[in-house]
């Protein structure tokens, strides 16, 4: 059965050509969001119903980043650094849970009511990036999903900038799947649920959010979970303060390589790399593999994503045989989708989420469509 029916033949026939290699990793940085631009994708299930998000480039809010919005304006609570000093234990080492070139996140317990917060000291230089900052949290203070971490609030005392999101009490999904001190993998249901859930709330940033926004640096450990295993992106991956344009990591997208763009086709790759670390157990890129085609997880799984005969060499050996054969083939077949080379001929996250659903009836699950 093919998921993408809506598209055309050639298209189809060419999940057998999933992306090219993955550039090599050279430092660990957070996703960030910039406007979405849209697909160049005919697909005739959502063209009519479903408007592509906006031509526009650059920042992530519609308003111009050397514009400072009315802190008033910004729906959010105001914290001072003393209080936020005070959440860390005057930022502790051992309340260190995250570091890059974009600055440190801490874990921290607020005084007023209790409530776990993740705390993130951002790395700023200049009046245009510290008045940039403003115009991120107001739009990071207006998403509103399950699928999505919550903005708590702010800092913005003297040359203190920092953000307060919600804490989610399991951690990072890589956790799950990569560390061995975790003594009990995930099952296929919880896997593809959390797949389902993460291509919810990309397709409510790609689709229904104003202005669209776009993740860019979608990977596990940027998928949060709550005690049920519920995910939520990782509202500190919607910053677009820090990070620079070229993505190093192991989802490294082809079209995007040389690019000053992020694009909607991106995000879609990034998620199918996703979707493939949660079928089979492996890093996006494993180091401890002999060869580079074992390294990257793209181009070892790229001879088996069109070749349903060889889809169970793509599992998990955790999972041994306890997972739903044709639920494996749709779940393949999406990932294959979303990492074709040829970026105009990826699904739109719209019509990952409609495909999902069959991935979801093939194992049994409930469907979830939109949120």
């Amino acid at each position: 059965m093919n998921l993408f029916c809506c598209f055309s033949s050639s298209n189809t026939n060419a999940t057998r050509n999933a992306a090219g290699p993955a550039a090599e990793s050279t430092e660990e940085s957070p996703p960030t969001v910039t406007s979405a631009q849209p697909s160049s994708l005919e697909s005739t299930r959502t063209t009519d119903t479903v408007p592509r998000p906006k031509n526009v480039a650059g920042n992530s809010s519609s308003q111009a980043p050397n514009t400072v919005p009315n802190i008033n304006n910004i729906p959010t609570q105001i914290f001072t650094f003393q209080e936020l000093g005070a959440a860390t234990k005057k930022f502790r080492k051992d309340h260190l849970i995250g570091e890059g070139h974009y600055g440190k996140v801490y874990k921290g317990i607020l005084g007023k009511n209790g409530r776990d917060v993740a705390i993130k000291e951002l790395n700023l230089r200049g009046v245009q990036e510290k008045n940039k900052f403003l115009v991120e949290v107001l739009t990071l203070s207006k998403i509103r999903h399950a699928n999505v971490l919550n903005l708590v609030g702010y800092c913005a005392d003297d040359n203190h900038r920092l953000l307060v999101c919600e804490q989610t009490p399991r951690g990072s999904l890589d956790k799950y799947l990569f560390d061995l001190a975790w003594q009990h993998p995930l099952d296929w249901s919880t896997r593809m649920r959390i797949a389902n859930d993460a291509a919810l709330g990309l397709e409510y940033l790609h689709n229904k959010f104003n202005p669209p926004l776009t993740y860019r640096k979608l990977r596990t450990s940027s998928i949060l979970l709550d005690e049920n295993f519920n995910p939520k992106l990782s509202a500190f991956g919607l910053s677009n303060l820090a990070a620079p344009v070229i993505d190093t990591d192991g989802n490294c997208v082809p079209s995007c390589a040389a690019s000053a763009q992020w694009r909607v086709e991106e995000d879609v790759f990034n998620f199918g790399v996703i979707l493939l670390e949660l079928i089979s157990g492996r890093r996006s890129i494993d180091r401890s593999k002999p060869s580079y085609d074992q390294q990257h997880i793209v181009d070892w799984a790229r001879p088996m994503l069109g070749d349903k005969r060889r889809h169970p060499e793509l599992i998990d050996p955790l999972l041994k045989d306890d997972y739903p054969s044709l639920a494996l083939n749709r779940a393949v077949d999406v990932a294959a989708m979303c990492l074709l080379q040829n970026a105009s001929c990826r699904p739109l996250m719209i019509d990952v989420v409609l495909s999902f659903t069959a991935v979801m009836a093939a194992g049994g699950e409930e469907i979830t469509l939109f949120r």
